[in-house]
């Protein structure tokens, strides 16, 4: 009897621990960000409106960031829901390199854009 038990102590403990390494495999598997995605933000002026657009090859994403200051080349990478991009741009006080990241949840992401400026925070939807 004892032998049973301890088998099926052994089992069931193997098969979580299964479970458990499955789970965390697929957590590092990178969310889909490729596509495009309409940015909102507050700026100095109010709320600024930028379309972000990803193409995505496993965990490295490229791609432009589109708005009032025109369009600027990002590069980046998605862990699990997890995206992080930078964009550099030319503006009339130098350049300046804005780093975003964010949680992506569905076909939205939330997050924050930092840079020697400002540090800020955005949303962004998917667009169809």
């Amino acid at each position: 009897m004892k032998k049973i038990t301890y088998s099926l102590a052994l089992a069931f403990a193997c098969g979580a621990l299964l479970a458990w390494a499955g789970n965390v495999m697929a957590a590092d598997e990178p969310v889909k960000v490729a596509g495009a995605w309409e940015m909102t933000s507050q700026g100095r002026n109010g709320p600024m409106t930028q379309t972000l657009t990803i193409q995505q090859d496993g965990s490295t994403i490229k791609g432009t960031l589109t708005g009032q200051r025109g369009e600027a080349a990002l590069q980046g990478s998605v862990t699990g829901n997890k995206v992080s991009f930078t964009v550099k741009r030319d503006t009339p006080n130098g350049a300046l390199t804005l780093e975003y990241s964010a949680t992506v949840d569905g076909d939205s992401m939330k997050g924050k854009v930092h840079s020697e400026r400002f540090d800020r925070e955005f949303t962004a939807k998917r667009t169809k």
